[in-house]
């Protein structure tokens, strides 16, 4: 399902990596990178009818909303410097403006594949016209949360955005 590729694209800045694979839910961490912070994804939709709640993102179709919960964890007892958190768009989702946040954490975004970033008002792209215009939330291609405390130890810190499916 495309939904899973697309999932499976997670990259994550400070020496860690995590993607999701078979249930949504299950984290798995890349061994050649930072086994101190895991990041455990969760796709979500509202249930139907619709309510407050959730079910998971199982089989989506186009313009279904999809919630993605990131779950940013210490694994030890000692506390870690700030992370820096970086998720792309999924493939086939469009992003929904104003729609990430996470407690305590800087957000911005990128229009380049993730190569860099900044905040929605610094962000431009070149319009089919070839003519320069402020990025818009269908140019995002990657979120980053920079979260501007320590994680303590044996903490999770919880970062979400929304996306519509094209």
């Amino acid at each position: 399902m495309f939904l899973r590729a697309a999932l499976e694209r997670c990259s994550v800045a400070f020496c860690l990596c995590a993607v999701a694979l078979g249930a949504l839910s299950q984290e798995t961490q890349n061994a050649a990178h930072d086994d101190k912070i895991s990041v455990t994804l969760i796709a979500e939709v509202a249930a139907h009818p619709p309510s407050t709640r959730l079910q998971p993102a199982d089989r989506v179709v186009p313009g279904n909303e999809v919630i993605y919960t990131l779950r940013i964890r210490n694994t030890t007892a000692m506390s870690r410097p700030p992370p820096t958190i970086d998720y792309p768009v999924p493939e086939h989702m469009r992003y929904i403006a104003d729609s990430a946040v996470g407690a305590g954490a800087q957000v911005s975004f990128s229009v380049d594949g993730g190569h860099s970033f900044a905040p929605p008002e610094s962000l431009f792209v070149t319009g089919t016209d070839g003519q320069k215009r402020a990025a818009t939330a269908d140019d995002y291609t990657h979120i980053r949360w920079q979260l501007k405390h320590i994680l303590k130890g044996n903490s999770v810190a919880f970062a979400r955005f929304r996306a519509v499916v094209k």
